[in-house]
């Protein structure tokens, strides 16, 4: 496997980087299954593991900790994050006070929970699960340099912020003599390419490693929604069915697209997942690109995908059927600014 550097962290890491979202009560309540998951993937290969505090409310850590005891953790670049309340998860309407967002008292209480939960002394890579535009970057900033000073984690990064932000923090950590942000972990796949026209050019330009999530777009691109098979009520399907629903204009469209790029998959001999990770892993900017299995079948069919190259007429016939930063559902995966509610527009 080719390890390729993490920015500027001097951390190098597998280009498929193992994410834990769906082990626990979210997808597989079997810890030693999800066990087998991990050690199946640290031994072929993969040395990148991504969690995060509120996946399955601190229990996906809890299993992340028991698969790393040991020897396993020295060759493992460990990744977690926080910001949502994990009482509740991230579509908490009620949520109680100072118990999310990226506040210094936040940020330093979840990451020592999160050191609880893993059963590790240190994280390597911390990340800020979302923007917290009630908090200045300065705030955050300050606490995740604490954290890196006190060696509770190596570096830090953040997760599907806008370029601005990143534009913006980089600024303030220069002004401020920070360490700033190493990483930014955005969606990004066949069907959701708006990254494509400022983010992933702006993380060049600041030198940030990316981590991309969603790559099979929720499973739209795993190979398993054919036409024909009717509405999925399983898995990702029941958490979140308007994302799935096939009355949805765009979600037909989606199945069109799967159609014809499982005929590209086909012709060149690789399944439709091996194909649509190989072309988000092209992508100059992409450092690695999270898979997240919830059972071991997901894994295994996943991994080799990093060995597949695709030339320029593959990917022109990709551009052809997607272009480049189209969005196939309009802005999905798209943090949303809080601005343009009607309560920040009107007086």
């Amino acid at each position: 496997m080719q390890y390729k550097p993490l920015g500027r962290t001097g951390m190098l890491v597998s280009p498929l980087c193992l994410g834990n979202m769906m082990f626990g009560a979210w997808g597989n309540p079997d810890h030693d299954d999800c066990v087998r998951i991990i050690h199946h993937a640290l031994d072929h290969g993969i040395n990148f593991v991504d969690t995060a505090d509120v996946y399955s409310a601190g229990e996906s850590e809890v299993i992340t900790g028991k698969a790393l005891r040991g020897s396993r953790r020295d060759s493992v670049i460990l990744a977690t994050k926080c910001h949502f309340p994990v009482e509740g998860g991230p579509f908490a309407t009620e949520k109680a006070p100072n118990t999310w967002g990226n506040s210094r008292r936040h940020i330093i209480k979840a990451c020592d929970d999160s050191l609880r939960r893993l059963g590790t002394d240190w994280i390597d890579v911390y990340q800020l699960h979302r923007p917290d535009p009630n908090v200045p970057i300065e705030e955050s900033l300050s606490a995740l340099n604490d954290l890196v000073h006190q060696g509770k984690i190596r570096a830090f990064g953040c997760s599907t912020f806008p370029a601005e932000h990143l534009m913006e923090a980089a600024w303030v950590a220069d002004r401020n003599n920070f360490i700033p942000f190493s990483t930014e972990q955005p969606p990004y796949s066949i069907f959701v390419r708006w990254i494509e026209r400022d983010l992933l050019p702006t993380c060049r330009r600041l030198g940030m490693g990316t981590l991309v999530w969603s790559p099979l777009n929720g499973g739209w691109l795993s190979g398993t929604y054919r036409r024909g098979d009717g509405q999925r009520t399983e898995g990702r399907a029941a958490r979140t069915p308007s994302r799935y629903d096939l009355n949805d204009p765009a979600n037909q469209q989606k199945m069109e697209l799967v159609e014809s790029l499982a005929s590209i998959a086909d012709r060149l001999g690789v399944s439709l997942a091996h194909l649509s990770l190989a072309w988000v892993l092209h992508h100059p900017a992409v450092t690695s690109a999270i898979i997240g299995p919830r059972v071991m079948d997901h894994l295994t069919t996943l991994l080799g995908a990093e060995e597949i190259r695709l030339d320029t007429a593959t990917l022109d016939e990709i551009d052809a059927l997607v272009a480049p930063g189209r969005t196939v559902s309009p802005d999905e995966s798209k943090w949303e600014t809080p601005a343009l509610s009607r309560r920040s527009r009107r007086p």
